[in-house]
């Protein structure tokens, strides 16, 4: 199946944690504007999250009052005609998440400007759907109640033309993508720091899979690791 190159592009502490409060720590700074150069040159067509880190990222828990909107009920994928080419993919199940621009706006450039685009399963209400269509947000549906992530990938790359992209998300996203198969690359900046036991792994309820170290470089006297999927 044709889809997007995938690289899961990751802080980790030196046990393998992606998320918690190790990452506010004085010691991670180094290892956190590293992740954010990396992520500034990258060439791709953008970054995938899901609903929790755009949340908490971006939209910091917004969600508009869409009662009053007029109900869309069609369940069809909404594409403006004027997309920039460097995407914010929103895996967004039941549509949860309240923009208010159909942009990111932030100072980084590796991430402000970028199109929201949202990938929604078909259990969600047309009311939000009428909301991002106001907000010339595009979208597209990949599942009935549950996002299929190939299906979801193999719409970004054979109708949108998108080519690769980085996986950015927490743990639940991660290991989703882990299990469809559809990581092929993981880069990862480790933090020299041990977390605690309610920090989150990089992936949650991963199965078996096999990687070859490709590069390992030490950047700001940080260390930067590249794997392959084998």
């Amino acid at each position: 199946m044709q889809r997007p190159y995938i690289t899961c592009h990751m802080v980790t502490s030196l046990d393998s944690k992606v998320t918690g409060d190790f990452l506010f720590r004085k010691e991670c700074e180094k290892a956190t504007e590293v992740y954010y150069d990396i992520n500034r040159s990258a060439k791709c067509n953008g970054f995938i999250c899901g609903r929790t880190t755009m949340e908490e990222s971006f939209t910091q828990g917004y969600f508009p009052f869409i009662e009053n909107l007029d109900e869309v009920v069609d369940r069809v994928d909404f594409i403006p005609d004027d997309l920039s080419g460097f995407y914010a993919v929103a895996f967004d199940t039941n549509g949860k998440l309240g923009w208010k621009s159909n942009r990111i706006i932030d100072d980084d450039p590796g991430y402000g400007g970028a199109q929201v685009f949202e990938v929604l399963s078909e259990n969600v209400d047309g009311k939000y759907l009428f909301y991002l269509q106001m907000l010339e947000i595009p979208y597209i549906f990949a599942g009935e109640t549950e996002i299929d992530i190939n299906l979801a990938l193999h719409k970004l790359k054979t109708i949108y033309n998108i080519d690769s992209l980085l996986l950015e998300g927490g743990s639940e996203i991660n290991g989703a993508f882990e299990r469809a198969d559809a990581i092929d690359e993981l880069s990862l900046v480790i933090a020299p720091v041990v977390a605690d036991k309610d920090s989150k792994s990089l992936f949650n309820d991963s199965v078996i899979s096999d990687y070859e170290l490709i590069k390992a470089d030490t950047v700001n006297g940080v260390l930067v690791l590249n794997y392959k999927k084998i």
